[in-house]
């Protein structure tokens, strides 16, 4: 069973980057558009306090996670951005010590969850490790949206291996939501990490294989940039047709990234 102390820790620092980058933003600056259309800065940390208010739900009261699913269902149009939507709409300083106390209390949940749990979620049920992978995920992708936003480029760390991994694990899955067919063979994927380390997934002899650099993986299954503007090698034609389609975050497909130069297009995960 994975120990799922050290992910909750880059959880953490990946927040605390992110949390400096609009501590001190002056309350116009909320307002600027980032490269998900029609999301600002304010939607984009609005989404993330979203997102984990509902995480400490389904940690620490299934019940009441019960009553918001069933709400999400009974709600017309998109009730993911529809919470954006109504977060980003608070003062500034009211949506940042709103995300900074619900992600703190989803930190402390998951470190006090009991050995093997699972959690309900919108997609399939979580493990503690893989809840706090998905939580770095999107505070990641959208960290990104806002660094853009601001006209400020962020330092890759090592911190993206627990994104690799959930993008490795999740390529049936992003087969199976395209109405794919998943292949039955493992890939050989072989990424270089910021700090220069090989990250390695599946076996050496591999007929189909990946290789690249972890942050352009990232930026890919977070469809945070689009395939065509990243150096990633496919090697096999299932290789190849994963990477058109690729995606960790859960839900249906999303509609990505234009390739530089074109129109912006929406916000995934």
């Amino acid at each position: 069973m994975a120990d799922p102390t050290p992910v909750i820790d880059d959880l953490r620092a990946e927040s605390e980057e992110l949390d400096a980058l609009v501590a001190e933003l002056p309350a116009e600056r909320w307002a600027l558009a980032t490269p998900a259309a029609g999301w600002t800065v304010a939607h984009q940390i609005a989404h993330l306090a979203w997102t984990d208010h509902q995480s400490v739900l389904t940690v620490t009261d299934r019940e009441a996670f019960s009553r918001e699913v069933e709400k999400a269902l009974a709600e017309p149009g998109d009730f993911v951005d529809n919470g954006a939507e109504e977060g980003a709409g608070k003062a500034p300083e009211q949506l940042l010590a709103d995300w900074r106390a619900g992600r703190e209390a989803l930190q402390n949940a998951l470190r006090a969850a009991p050995d093997g749990a699972r959690f309900p979620w919108y997609g399939p049920p979580m493990a503690t490790a893989s809840m706090a992978t998905a939580r770095l995920m999107e505070t990641w992708a959208h960290g990104l949206d806002v660094a853009e936003a601001l006209g400020v480029e962020r330092t890759p760390t090592d911190r993206l291996r627990h994104i690799v991994r959930l993008g490795v694990r999740t390529r049936d899955f992003a087969f199976g939501v395209h109405g794919a067919q998943p292949p039955f063979e493992e890939f050989r994927i072989e990424l270089t990490a910021p700090s220069g380390d090989l990250w390695v997934y599946g076996p050496e002899n591999a007929d189909d294989r990946v290789t690249g650099p972890a942050l352009d993986f990232c930026l890919l299954v977070t469809q945070r940039a689009n395939r065509a503007d990243l150096a990633l090698h496919a090697n096999g034609p299932d290789a190849d047709r994963w990477l058109d389609l690729a995606q960790a975050f859960a839900g249906p497909p999303g509609p990505g990234r234009a390739p530089k130069g074109s129109a912006p297009k929406g916000a995934a995960g």
